[in-house]
């Protein structure tokens, strides 16, 4: 899978691009007390996926690949409000640097297994390679009916649109309805009675997500958590800004390779871009580092405003950053660097995954609703924009 020569992984970043700075970076064994006791150190991901390469646009190199840092632990990321969420994230980011349809599938398994830990069923975590399913356009709602016995069994009917690397995992969480109401349900993929179209994914980026529409035709599943749990545990919110994180891994990627041609040849417009794009990955770092210390200081509480806030940021950095290393650099890496035409077709399709205007209203909305601190006495205003609060307090 050597198709690139250069190495975005291997380079020396600006320390004000590391999410997790401060944080345990060494290789040694974390402390027993940290939840979960097995997670892959982040440093060691990094080296591994430093040798990654793909040479094609198929889900089952990026599913190969996944395979691959499961059976090595690497899969195991400190679970998020745990302590360690900035880590999480530089795991993430580390992920999205090297590929970022490797990263759809990674951040969704993780994610499972950070949802399966929240709501209690965590034995299920042992097996294969997981995605969370979620999507649910108007047309196509996935029905739950309970199935005959105990043990919250469930037999699921209908097709679940949007279902990344579906023709490659093993075991899914999906959003369904039962009796009206939503549920989350575990399901095992290799039943006969799972149907998976890959057919209707013609995107050019994120093209080897495998992306696919998936039929249930009374599919056997497990109901995890009791009715509304996947919308209303405090790790929802939490997940979403972890996918902030995996578009930052690929900024500061593509940054790297305008940083190490403006170091082989100095050229002051080029030189330009380069400062204004480490203005933008600098921001967005220290506001994902203060995110995680703030959900690491209140793992139970709402974390909505944290989280739009994070996404919305990081979205207009990384589209800045896009625009500043593309006017740099010209065409030749887009025609000539496998690796950086892949990153650059594949992190504006990955990016709506937000929800653009209707995230930023939402975040402006959690403002307003809010009651506005007391102006200090100097006159400055209080709470969220004061620059000497502590962001332990947020």
């Amino acid at each position: 899978m050597n198709d690139i020569g250069h190495d975005p992984l291997r380079r020396a970043a600006p320390a004000a691009w590391y999410i997790n700075s401060g944080l345990r970076l060494s290789d040694e064994e974390p402390d027993t007390g940290i939840e979960p006791k097995r997670y892959a150190l982040v440093p060691a991901l990094e080296r591994y996926l430093a040798g990654v390469r793909f040479a094609d646009e198929d889900a089952a190199s990026r599913a190969a690949t996944l395979d691959a840092l499961r059976a090595r632990g690497m899969d195991w990321l400190p679970l998020p409000g745990h302590g360690e969420t900035a880590t999480r994230w530089r795991g993430l980011a580390a992920v999205a640097a090297c590929d970022l349809s490797l990263a759809k599938l990674y951040e969704g398994h993780t994610d499972a297994l950070a949802i399966l830990a929240e709501l209690g069923r965590s034995e299920l975590a042992d097996d294969g390679n997981w995605a969370v399913w979620a999507a649910e356009p108007p047309d196509a709602k996935l029905i739950a009916h309970p199935a005959a016995g105990d043990g919250g069994e469930l037999r699921l009917e209908g097709v679940k649109q949007w279902c990344s690397g579906a023709p490659h995992v093993t075991h899914a969480l999906v959003t369904a309805w039962r009796n009206g109401e939503p549920v989350l349900a575990a399901v095992e993929l290799s039943q006969p009675d799972v149907a998976i179209d890959p057919s209707g994914w013609q995107a050019v980026g994120m093209r080897a997500t495998g992306t696919s529409e998936v039929r249930f035709d009374g599919a056997r599943a497990v109901q995890i958590g009791g009715v509304g749990a996947y919308l209303s545990r405090a790790g929802f919110w939490h997940g979403g800004a972890g996918i902030a994180a995996c578009w930052y891994g690929c900024a500061a990627a593509l940054t790297s390779v305008l940083r190490d041609t403006v170091k082989r040849r100095a050229e002051p417009h080029a030189c330009a871009h380069l400062g204004a794009a480490d203005a933008e990955l600098s921001a967005v770092a220290a506001l994902l580092r203060e995110s995680a210390a703030w959900i690491d200081g209140h793992p139970g509480d709402d974390a909505q405003q944290c989280a739009l806030r994070v996404r919305v940021a990081v979205e207009q950095a990384a589209a800045q950053v896009m625009e500043h290393v593309s006017r740099a650099l010209g065409a030749v890496p887009f025609c000539t660097d496998p690796w950086f035409a892949r990153a650059i077709a594949d992190l504006p399709v990955f990016l709506r995954q937000s929800h653009a205007e209707r995230d930023e209203c939402a975040l402006g909305q959690t403002l307003i609703a809010e009651p506005a601190e007391a102006a200090t006495e100097d006159g400055d205003a209080g709470g969220l924009w004061n620059l000497g609060r502590d962001p332990s307090g947020y």
